[in-house]
């Protein structure tokens, strides 16, 4: 039973915490699995980036970037435990 709109924070705290678990999954079966089509497979990722930014203003030049993420197969269900486990205490 919903208890009501839960605030930003909270989604944002449980997609934070899912991709870090998912990222020490990841990282766990990588230095722990041995080297194979299982291997290959949980740990691919796909790295997106953008950048860099320049930002020109007469009075300063800002420069951003690249900015990227790493996005796994375990970030996704560390993402997905997280907020299975978020829903039952919640």
């Amino acid at each position: 039973m919903a208890l009501g709109p839960r605030r930003p924070t909270f989604y944002l705290a449980v997609l934070a915490s899912g991709f870090v678990l998912g990222g020490f999954l990841s990282a766990l079966l990588r230095r722990f699995l041995p080297a194979g089509p299982a291997k290959e497979f949980f740990t691919w990722t796909v790295s997106p980036s953008v950048g860099p930014i320049h930002l020109d203003l007469l009075i300063f030049n800002v420069t951003l970037g690249p900015i990227g993420i790493d996005i796994s197969l375990l970030g996704l269900v560390g993402l997905l435990l997280a907020y299975l486990l978020a829903r039952s205490l919640f």
